[in-house]
């Protein structure tokens, strides 16, 4: 008896009571609107009819940098003049955050082209991180 209620309750994911109350510091900024895609802060865009969105970045150091999206989406990083560059890592956002997924690309200094397409929604949240 004692087994059943303990494989309960570990299969039954933790309730959250709030969430983005306990963002990691590279996440802190998930919960500040922002204008433009950055690392400060997270930006709202809207999707087209076909459940794309898009925006640029200019990276100007070279690092790990994640692309973290609020729905659940396909996400692509590519250089202005280029091809879509190959993921390093991805996962989902830490548990109670509203972060859906955070999928990571090692980028060199320039300016890329960030898409997002399979969207269900008609907005999404998206937040650039560095690691």
């Amino acid at each position: 008896m004692l087994l059943t209620a303990l494989a309960l309750t570990i299969a039954i994911p933790q309730q959250c009571r709030s969430f983005d109350a306990r963002l990691p510091a590279q996440l802190a900024g998930w919960t500040r609107n922002g204008r433009d895609f950055d690392t400060r802060h997270a930006v709202t865009l809207n999707a087209g009819r076909d459940g794309t969105l898009a925006t640029t970045v200019r990276i100007r150091k070279a690092g790990t940098f994640g692309v973290a999206l609020s729905e659940p989406g396909w996400i692509d990083v590519q250089p202005m003049r280029g091809k879509p560059l190959a993921s390093v890592a991805h996962g989902h956002g830490p548990q109670c955050s509203t972060i859906r997924k955070i999928v990571r690309y090692k980028l060199q200094p320039g300016t890329y082209r960030v898409t997002v397409n399979k969207l269900k929604a008609t907005r999404a949240r998206l937040m650039l991180v560095r690691y």
